[in-house]
């Protein structure tokens, strides 16, 4: 509850003096009768009216502090929101060649990867995201949903080697394209990250990123990996033995597929840097919010007023029967 005219409430403070001035004018009050003596009515028992005798007077403060509520209007809010939510598509298109599994991301590039797009997607809960996985060929893992959980689901199935190897981003982007093409959303977004060249496909990155284009679909590209060389994993007949490998990151192309579909281009080096990459998209897409909000007032003064016309009533009854004073 609120008060229109708060204002008003500064009025309770004018009871205090009206009371000091009751307290005063009680001492005061000489009694209608003398006697020599009032020992013999020591022993006697207050009545009941005697207990009521200052009940007026507390009648006309509630009185008075109900006409004080009532004048500052005492209203209640009834208040709701409509909010409309418009969210971003989104492909994300993983690279799960075998040079994924270099390890100069930890776990690994591929891990690692799955790691920071789960952090991604748990915080756009607005929005459609799909994923897409490509290495020799390209398929769809998951197609755009708001079902956050099956999509987390799919990501932890992502692995090395579960398709032909190889490196055919156009075919990974073309295919996160035919995914979105017909998507209603304002913003249609896909966000590729791979840790090499293109070396397989039917369709070239460029060309792919041109069809990307004409569809209004804006591509990220991430390169995952560090600088120079990288230790990979060789299963041998006596283990697991690491070879450094060069890393070989075709950036040129990736800064191109980015440009041509009005994107960007980032680097990952690292763990850290991957997470940041992807904090720097998610501050670049952000889903359009619009709440309005409505209210409703409603004046709640017939309870304030019912207990001062209750409490004059019950005063001015008292002071004409049981506690009438004779002049």
């Amino acid at each position: 509850m609120v008060f229109a005219n708060k204002y008003i409430l500064l009025f309770f403070v004018l009871l205090v003096p009206y009371i000091a001035w009751y307290i005063y004018k009680n001492r005061k009050i000489e009694p209608s009768m003398r006697l020599s003596d009032t020992l013999p009515y020591a022993g006697l028992r207050k009545t009941w009216k005697q207990y009521l005798v200052h009940a007026p007077f507390v009648l006309r403060l509630v009185s008075f502090s109900m006409i004080i509520l009532i004048l500052a209007r005492p209203q209640s809010s009834d208040s709701w929101q409509n909010t409309e939510i418009e969210g971003i598509d989104i492909m994300m298109a993983i690279d799960v060649s075998t040079s994924m599994l270099a390890e100069d991301l930890k776990p690994n590039r591929i891990e690692a990867a799955k790691d920071v797009a789960a952090e991604f997607i748990n915080g756009r809960p607005n929005d459609n995201i799909g994923l897409t996985i490509f290495a020799g060929e390209s398929y769809t893992q998951c197609p755009l949903t708001v079902n956050h959980e099956v999509l987390l689901n799919m990501f932890s199935n992502i692995k090395c080697g579960i398709v032909e190897d190889g490196t055919a981003i156009g075919m990974g982007i073309a295919n996160a394209v035919t995914r979105l093409k017909d998507s209603k959303a304002k913003s249609k977004v896909i966000i590729l990250l791979t840790d090499g060249t293109n070396n397989a496909g039917d369709i070239s990155p460029l060309t792919a990123a041109s069809i990307a284009k004409q569809f209004g679909i804006r591509i990220y590209t991430v390169g995952v990996g560090t600088n120079g060389e990288a230790p990979y994993p060789y299963p041998t007949a006596f283990g697991v033995q690491y070879v450094n490998v060069p890393v070989e990151i075709d950036e040129n192309m990736l800064r191109e597929i980015a440009s041509t579909s009005d994107g960007q281009y980032f680097r990952a080096t690292s763990n850290t840097r991957l997470k940041e990459v992807y904090a720097e998209i998610d501050k670049l897409e952000k889903t359009k919010l619009n709440v309005k909000e409505f209210s409703r007032k409603e004046e709640e003064y017939q309870v304030f007023a019912l207990v001062a016309f209750l409490a004059i009533l019950l005063e001015v009854l008292l002071r004409n029967t049981v506690l009438k004073r004779i002049a």
